[in-house]
């Protein structure tokens, strides 16, 4: 076996994961330059090509994808490994989306501490579910379309997804009830989801081109409760704004999306019972 540079696999599975010279030399706080020496550096000990650098940014070769492919699963063998080792008793890492970390898991922290008074919660947000296995202190909450396939993890179904467009009580608007073709009128707050550009292209009702457009479910609903306009999200996520009036529901989609919210966690919590007493809390929270 060839002796490799780690430095540089590490370097280099940063660039594939963003496709992008710049982003992963600002991810790593190097210069592009530095990056680019090492991804040279790397291919020349291996003796393949693993990136094709275009106008638009870089692209795996078939050598590149394997190699990604191989340094991403160790890599999350080895995240897994040393956050098992450093885990202490008390500490609870809590994975999530971070508009349902602001806007379902915030509202629920005062309940949490009193009922874990000695639990200290430690919360990380991602964009996309875990690749790696959870950790023994670790739970994941993440929306999908079955439970969690991984055999190292428990998983369990906290609800289904019903979408609803809700809005500021002091809103101007139709008169409720309100069809699909009124609402697609009103001033609409989007996220990154696109649900409303997927409604206005299903239905022809709406112009795309006047969607206020955020990156986070929770900034667009929080836009909704100053009385910019209509958000649409998934129920769990607007309960507790509902539930103090902050908002109104004015439209629930009549189709049912297929998708759940579930929770996972390690199978391996060395018969910690707390572990699952946070999950069965969690679910209790959404029943």
């Amino acid at each position: 076996m060839k002796n490799v540079n780690l430095n540089a696999l590490r370097v280099f599975s940063v660039v594939a994961s963003h496709g992008n010279l710049q982003r992963a030399a600002d991810e790593l706080n190097l210069s592009r330059g530095a990056v680019s020496q090492r991804i040279k550096q790397l291919e020349i000990e291996l003796g393949v090509v693993l990136l094709v650098r275009g106008a638009r940014g870089v692209a795996l070769t078939p050598e590149g994808a394997r190699c990604h492919a191989a340094m991403q699963q160790a890599l999350a063998i080895l995240d897994t490994a040393l956050l098992s080792l450093a885990e202490s008793g008390d500490r609870v890492t809590l994975h999530l989306g971070a508009s349902t970390a602001i806007k379902w898991l915030m509202p629920r922290m005062d309940a949490f501490a009193a009922r874990f008074p000695t639990v200290s919660l430690t919360t990380q947000t991602h964009e996309r579910m875990l690749s790696r296995s959870l950790g023994r202190n670790e739970i994941a909450i993440w929306p999908g379309t079955a439970p969690d396939a991984n055999p190292a993890h428990g998983s369990l179904r906290l609800t289904d997804i019903r979408l609803v467009a809700v809005c500021s009580p002091d809103f101007l608007r139709p008169d409720w009830p309100m069809g699909l073709d009124t609402l697609l009128t009103l001033p609409l707050l989007q996220d990154s989801h696109r649900r409303w550009e997927r409604l206005i292209e299903a239905t022809g009702w709406g112009d795309a081109h006047k969607l206020l457009n955020f990156d986070r479910s929770a900034l667009a609903l929080d836009a909704a409760i100053g009385g910019y306009g209509v958000a649409i999200a998934p129920g769990y996520m607007v309960d507790h704004d509902l539930r103090s009036k902050r908002l109104v529901e004015i439209w629930l989609d009549p189709e049912p999306s297929g998708d759940g919210l579930y929770v996972s966690w390690s199978k391996d919590h060395l018969g910690q019972a707390r572990i699952k007493r946070i999950v069965d809390w969690i679910a209790a929270e959404f029943a």
